[in-house]
């Protein structure tokens, strides 16, 4: 029986920063997931060269990075409206006790 090896890559570079000049936004969720999506479909095709597709998929865990960021925010942003003694209370969402692995 052969023996499998594993192959263990370096930790990804991380996506290239968003431009940082004065008055510059940083990217919007749907942004950064179109780009995202755009370096799926590259790297899909095929067609890359081992080096330029590695690239990629390196930029690529960047930016899903980005967007679980940008989507964490967005969950801390979110208020549940709930029935309390005096009415209805605003209250931090707590998003179903999420576990981290």
């Amino acid at each position: 029986m052969r023996k499998q090896t594993e192959l263990t890559l370096p930790d990804p570079a991380p996506a290239p920063a968003p431009d940082t000049a004065p008055g510059a936004t940083a990217p919007s969720f749907e942004e950064t997931l179109a780009q995202l999506e755009d370096h799926v479909r590259r790297l899909d095709a095929g067609d890359l060269p081992l080096e330029q597709a590695l690239a990629l998929f390196e930029q690529g865990v960047g930016l899903v990075r980005q967007c679980q960021d940008l989507l964490d925010t967005a969950e801390r942003r979110i208020v549940e409206l709930s029935e309390g003694p005096g009415g209805l209370e605003e209250r931090p969402f707590d998003g179903g006790a999420r576990s981290q692995d």
